[in-house]
């Protein structure tokens, strides 16, 4: 192949020079040929890719078609169901609601109703029609503790930080979520002005990290977290413990990416690495965490606080469980992320391979907020692929209270799931702090687009509900959801997933598949009795 590349450089340099009489000619193919040789040689001498060395210029055609793979399947050959993360069905319908374009499909379903795993929702010989002031539906959020309770959709912003996303994606969110009345999460990358200057409402995120809220140690800082808390615009608290893309992995802020913006807004110092740890330093056990929602919620003046967690160790959560009745310090909220959650950058191992799934995550902490008679007291914010009405009422069924999306915002802002999230060269200006690339990302435009689609897909669970007989969210059950189990059986989510009765955490009178976690579990460690040699001060130690 070598000897082939240069009998061909030889002969068109050859007939570069028959064309002597020609000279625009000799230019066009010089200014082609020069460049190209001078890559061929390289290829034959370096070192690096045996595949450039053995077919010079020739073998880099592999690099192109890997470069061009994700493009031209997902225009060419994806069909409308089988893409990953999100599929063209889904992305069609959200850009149709964010734009006001008609949303209806014609001649059927795409979707094979006989695979294993199909699910619907039953409608009622008895559907209602709703009115407009039906449509607009509210839960709130905050416990006897709380002195500014929420009334929040059931529909919002998941969290997204500025920096991970660009300023202009920032601002189109908060202004869309302003125009629309719902809320917008952080992230953990603290309160940018950005968050602040269209008065959306706004849910605080603090992190591991503890960023806009920390000392020069790092360690959570009670002072500036009052500073911030107290804005009107924040209307809840939720402490990350750890989210779906990448659950107990904690986060590294390069360098070159801690701008003198970036830095300023996070309390950091710029121009260094900044690491988020795995777990909090501000508490260590389940009942300093108890403590430390009730600080918050007392240095931000009363508002609602939270936390959100991918579920792992199931004996984990009940040990917090456990902590909050010993306590009687309970939190508002419970945000759930599923271990398919999205983020910019995770590596594969978490993604694919960490966490529970969302749905089963959702059943765990509703089943059992229930077995211990908490769930009357804490609302369950449910995180992950939420893109259409039904996704919100399968939640919704499962024990969700109320949903947050980040992929369907990011979809509606304009995402064209390019799957450059994690380079800084996301083409449409979202997740990207380019410049040039997010100079393309209008915010009035955009803002106006997330109100359209947030508030088109609440009124399309609105109807979903309505046809099943209902007037009220809250009013959905397991019982209205089946799910295709087999080929020839079908059953509904309440037989598949079985509930527990309210309080019997409390009595001993439980299902035997909760009898290893509540034996294992203690208020006084996260980790479970059967690995903690000592437990003391907050600290654990493990064989």
């Amino acid at each position: 192949m070598r000897a082939l590349f240069v009998r061909v450089i030889t002969i068109t340099w050859l007939v570069i020079l028959g064309l002597s009489i020609n000279w625009p000619a000799i230019l066009w193919l010089g200014l082609l040929v020069v460049p190209l040789t001078f890559v061929g040689f390289y290829d034959m001498y370096q070192t690096k890719h045996a595949l450039w060395r053995t077919f010079p210029l020739v073998g880099r055609g592999r690099w192109v078609m890997e470069a061009l793979r994700p493009f031209v399947r997902q225009y060419f050959f994806e069909s409308e169901t089988d893409g990953v993360p999100i599929n063209r069905m889904y992305r069609s319908v959200i850009y149709q609601r964010a734009k006001g374009q008609r949303d209806t499909i014609p001649y059927g379903t795409k979707v094979d109703t006989q695979r294993v795993g199909y699910e619907w929702i039953g409608h009622s010989m008895a559907a209602i029609h709703l009115d407009d002031n039906a449509l607009e539906p509210k839960v709130k959020i905050g416990g006897e503790a709380c002195t500014h309770p929420y009334d929040a959709s059931i529909f919002n912003i998941s969290a997204m930080s500025f920096g991970s996303l660009s300023a202009n994606a920032i601002l189109a969110l908060n202004k869309g979520a302003k125009l629309g009345g719902f809320y917008h999460n952080t992230g953990e990358g603290s309160v940018s002005p950005y968050h602040l200057q269209h008065g959306g409402d706004l849910v605080w995120q603090i992190g591991t990290g503890y960023f806009g809220c920390r000392n020069e140690k790092g360690k959570f800082s009670p002072e500036r977290f009052a500073q911030t808390a107290t804005k009107e615009s924040i209307k809840m608290i939720e402490i990350k413990l750890s989210q779906g893309a990448k659950p107990g992995h904690g986060g590294i802020l390069p360098a070159d990416k801690n701008t003198i913006e970036i830095a300023h807004i996070r309390h950091v110092e710029p121009g260094t690495r900044v690491d988020s740890p795995p777990a909090h330093s501000a508490f260590k056990t389940p009942l300093e965490m108890m403590d430390f929602i009730q600080q918050l919620r007392e240095l931000s003046g009363g508002k609602p606080v939270g936390f959100k967690l991918a579920v792992g160790r199931k004996s984990e959560f009940i040990a917090l469980c456990k902590a909050m009745i010993e306590t009687n310090i309970k939190p508002d909220f419970i945000t759930v992320d599923g271990g398919e959650g999205g983020t910019g950058a995770a590596p594969l191992e978490y993604s694919n391979s960490v966490g529970m799934p969302l749905r089963e995550a959702i059943v765990f902490i509703s089943d059992v907020l229930t077995g211990f008679n908490l769930r009357k007291d804490i609302k369950i914010i449910a995180s992950g692929k939420a893109f259409t009405g039904f996704d919100i009422v399968r939640n919704l069924s499962l024990g969700a209270d109320l949903c947050n999306s980040a992929r369907g915002m990011m979809v509606a802002l304009g995402c064209v799931q390019s799957l450059v999230c994690n380079n800084n060269e996301c083409p449409t200006g979202i997740a990207t702090q380019d410049p040039i690339l997010t100079a393309g990302l209008v915010v009035n435009d955009k803002a106006i687009r997330i109100a359209r689609y947030q508030k088109e897909t609440v009124r399309a669970t609105m109807d979903l509900i309505a046809s099943a007989g209902l007037r009220d969210p809250n009013q959905i059950t397991r019982s209205h959801i089946y799910r295709r189990v087999s080929e020839t059986e079908i059953k509904r989510f309440d037989q598949i997933y079985v509930g527990l009765v309210e309080g019997s955490l409390l009595t001993g009178d439980y299902p035997d598949r909760f009898a290893h976690e509540m034996t294992e579990s203690s208020s006084k460690c996260f980790m479970p009795s059967s690995f903690v040699v000592e437990c003391y001060s907050g600290l654990e130690e493990v064989k």
